[in-house]
């Protein structure tokens, strides 16, 4: 039974947030999606977050006396635990997300090298999720993993959007961006897939490993300028003379294959609010794309609950406000001697968010990555509740100090107010849900 809101608002929150999560599991989305078994072999490959629990599915839901085989890469402790009786019939490894590692890069090899002999009989399920431009790692010729891992952190650092970080991936990858496609010819490839992107463009998602890409490499070459991202100056010379670009639409190599998305954000937001109703609350989602930075997405939510709160519009309480998406941190320069902040997308929102409510009266609102991890801590997210502020106040925190060096992490550690659930083994974004009573 779901908490009650009036009485466990925050306990509320959190079963929404659960409710999300559980919509996305794979097990839960993968039946309608799988083939019948081909003429020839199954060759299951992946890569994400949720590769492993989607690997699990696969295996649960495939005929028994089937041949199938493969191999998926996820981020360290994102193997869930095996049910009784499942026998593994896909290999499973651990590599780094989100700045890519040498397991990574050898995981990825052998991706490649298990497509070798692929015929028109067999079928390649390509199973892909949000964190696989990391984990599924091969730098372009010429480029060192020393310096794949220098550029993942200062795109990561910089506030570039998911778009423009992966556009930059596909284009210094042998692996993404189509090119694993290429290389499954001319056997079938189905690739299954759950969004973590806002829009829900397969291109975009773990950088779209299976499907053509409409980014060039000038487009890369911009937004690395843009930001003062250097290259090597061989990989800059390919990028500019565009030795490094990506097949495109129209190459042979895409004619026998598909995508289906098996979750998406979208799909979360409409079981929590289904959710929300059920609790005698209106739910109302406002969008499963947003962008921009975290904090600045925050005082915008902000603005909004006060003004429900107060003046019973746009919506009339009691309600639920959700959104889903992907926003971005700039992380700032501090001064010699002030150690960075600790924190991600979700901590940095909840930061901007208490600042702007200032204390507002019967609103509480929780933001968690459904992926369990807030950039690269313990925790998914963190709750905001009317006495956040004068409670941190009281312990002699300042939000504003914190934002100041993006350690939501630390703020919200200290009040105890951290979301943390461990890996939860799928991956459909950015959760945020606003209660206002």
């Amino acid at each position: 039974m779901a908490p009650d809101p009036f009485l466990q608002p925050a306990q509320f929150l959190r079963h929404l947030y659960e409710v999300a999560v559980t919509r996305a599991l794979p097990l839960h989305n993968t039946a309608a999606f799988l083939p019948a078994p081909p003429k020839g072999r199954t060759l299951v490959l992946g890569a994400g977050k949720a590769a492993g629990a989607m690997a699990q599915a696969v295996e649960a839901l495939w005929p028994a006396d089937a041949a199938l085989s493969g191999l998926v890469v996820t981020r360290y402790e994102h193997i869930p635990p095996r049910p009784a009786g499942l026998a593994q019939r896909i290999e499973v490894v651990e590599a780094a997300h989100p700045v890519p590692d040498a397991a990574g890069v050898a995981a990825t090899q052998r991706i490649v090298d298990l497509t070798r002999g692929l015929t028109e009989d067999d079928l390649v399920l390509c199973l892909i999720s949000g964190g696989g431009s990391a984990l599924l790692s091969l730098p372009a010729e010429g480029l060192r993993l020393q310096d794949k891992q220098r550029i993942s952190k200062e795109l990561l650092h910089s506030g570039a959007t998911i778009t423009e970080m992966n556009c930059v991936r596909k284009h210094l990858s042998a692996v993404k961006g189509g090119r694993l496609a290429l290389a499954c010819a001319p056997a079938r490839v189905l690739t299954l897939a759950i969004s973590d992107v806002p829009g829900d463009d397969p291109s975009v998602i773990a950088s779209g490993p299976t499907v053509p890409d409409a980014s060039t490499c000038a487009d890369a070459l911009s937004i690395l300028q843009r930001f003062g991202i250097a290259l090597p100056a061989l990989v800059s010379a390919a990028l500019a003379s565009g030795v490094l670009e990506t097949p495109k639409t129209g190459d042979p190599a895409f004619d026998r294959s598909q995508v289906h998305l098996i979750a998406t954000p979208g799909q979360s937001l409409q079981a929590a609010a289904q959710a929300a109703r059920q609790a005698g609350l209106s739910a109302w989602i406002l969008s499963d794309e947003m962008e921009g930075e975290s904090r600045e997405v925050g005082k915008v939510h902000a603005a909004l609950a006060r003004f429900v709160a107060n003046q019973g519009e746009p919506f009339q309480r009691p309600c639920v406000i959700l959104s889903g998406g992907e926003t971005t941190v700039t992380v700032r320069a501090q001064p010699p001697g002030v150690a960075r902040g600790r924190g991600g997308r979700a901590g940095e929102f909840c930061l901007g968010l208490a600042l702007a409510l200032q204390g507002q009266p019967n609103v509480w609102a929780l933001a968690a990555d459904t992926d369990g991890i807030d950039g690269t801590e313990d925790n998914a997210g963190a709750q905001v509740e009317p006495s956040t502020l004068r409670r941190a106040l009281a312990a002699g925190m300042k939000a504003e100090d914190f934002l100041e060096r993006n350690d939501g992490y630390g703020y919200f550690c200290a009040l105890g107010d951290l979301v943390r659930t461990g890996p939860t083994f799928t991956n459909v974004n950015d959760f945020r849900a606003l209660l206002v009573l």
